[in-house]
């Protein structure tokens, strides 16, 4: 498709010259037409202000070349002496046939005329006159309005023009922040002084670039961040396989480290590819059944309590407490949250399940509030230097599930807290 380019500024010059042709058009057609109602109007009480005056015989003092007058009394048919001026006839008795009502106007020879007429016992009397009064008439207004509108228009066109003209400006200057959007030497200060519509477009994209530039170097800083996490077991795997052909190390030794380091490798790729997942299903529709979350959370117990024979475990439950979602997931998320707590708790773990809100406590030290703000950012460094995915994927499988999570530091510990996004915004 060929798109024709054509700038903003010729786009407005030719919306002003088509106004200016609608004027044109407006004034020499559309406004005559509606002045003659009023016109005749006027020539009506033009023509009989006279006939009001003199009751008998034409009087030389109503002459003119503009209004005729006839006079009928007893079949007798006396005119003035420039009827012939105002209307040529043949047949004078035709024209006084079409003048039936009081006043009014007729066609005759393709020309309109005029008249008003006064009746009385004695004698009827009429004065006419052709449309020179009319078309004199319509002159005189256009010419007293056509100037004033045309400097009216004038004024509001280059009104308009100048004010088109700024916003063209903003609008390239716009144009050239997002061609520099990723061009840190380009002067992204914004100038506008009128707090208008464009001005907040370009804060708009002001913050749009902000946050691009913070999103590439968190993305930068992850792929680091990755790159170390993956890189140490895989140079732990590669100094044992070393250390065998060296045979500084016994095979069956470095065997069993270079099995945990690799199950710790599937483990990162697995939640990887997870969270990769997530991102794709927070656009499409989940399904949601009734999750038996008593039965899950004391399997959980079961499955975490022997990795620390120290710790004890406290879980109260709500039997009236529903929570929907997917088994799969809630398993994702008590995993993350419960294989976090055995490292840092002290002696307590306690789960509290109530109607929409499961709150899981450790007793251990408290988070730095600065990490709080990050604590669910992908590969992002923990309290012990580690990295991990563990609590960013916690958090967006609970959003996709319609909930939401914050942890809050205690007078002594941590509590995770889990609520149903309904009941928070309520």
């Amino acid at each position: 498709m060929n798109i024709k380019k054509n700038s903003l500024s010729k786009q407005l010059l030719l919306v002003v010259g088509i106004a200016f042709v609608l004027l044109f058009i407006s004034l020499g057609v559309i406004l005559p037409r509606m002045l003659i109602p009023v016109a005749e109007q006027n020539i009506y009480g033009y023509l009989s202000e006279p006939l009001k005056i003199y009751d008998n015989d034409v009087d030389n003092k109503l002459l003119n070349t503009e209004i005729a007058y006839i006079y009928i009394s007893d079949n007798t048919v006396v005119t003035s002496s420039n009827i012939e001026e105002v209307i040529k006839y043949n047949d004078l008795n035709k024209i006084i046939k079409k003048m039936k009502k009081s006043y009014g106007k007729f066609l005759y020879n393709h020309k309109y005329y005029y008249y008003y007429k006064l009746t009385n016992a004695q004698i009827t009397k009429i004065a006419i006159a052709n449309d020179n009064y009319i078309n004199r008439t319509k002159t005189a207004i256009i010419s007293a309005i056509f100037p004033s509108l045309l400097a009216t228009f004038l004024l509001i066109g280059l009104m308009i023009v100048y004010w088109s003209s700024l916003v063209v400006r903003k609008i390239e200057k716009l144009k050239n922040k997002i061609d520099n959007i990723d061009n840190p030497n380009y002067n992204h200060k914004i100038d506008f002084t009128i707090d208008d519509e464009i001005r907040s477009l370009a804060l708009a994209l002001e913050d749009m670039r902000i946050s691009l530039v913070s999103q590439e170097k968190y993305r930068n800083q992850m792929y680091q961040n990755i790159s170390h996490d993956f890189k140490t077991p895989l140079t732990v795997i590669e100094s044992y396989i070393e250390a065998v052909e060296d045979g500084v190390e016994e095979k069956d030794i470095a065997f069993d480290i270079i099995k945990n380091q690799t199950k710790k490798l599937e483990q990162k790729v697995h939640s990887l590819l997870y969270l990769n997942k997530l991102d794709y299903l927070k656009n499409t529709k989940q399904t949601k059944e009734i999750v038996n979350m008593e039965k899950m959370i004391n399997d959980e117990v079961n499955k975490f309590k022997f990795h620390r024979k120290n710790l004890k475990f406290e879980i109260f439950y709500d039997k009236k407490a529903k929570y929907y979602g997917s088994v799969e997931n809630w398993e994702t998320i008590l995993d993350n949250i419960l294989s976090n707590f055995i490292r840092y708790a002290n002696k307590t773990i306690k789960i509290t399940a109530k109607p929409n809100k499961i709150i899981l406590y450790n007793d251990g030290d408290q988070i730095d509030n600065d990490f709080l703000e990050v604590i669910f950012t992908p590969f992002r460094k923990g309290i012990k230097g580690e990295f991990g995915l563990g609590l960013s994927i916690v958090k967006k499988t609970l959003n996709i599930m319609g909930y939401d999570i914050t942890i809050r530091n205690e007078k002594k510990g941590v509590s995770f807290i889990i609520i149903s996004q309904k009941k928070a915004h309520k």
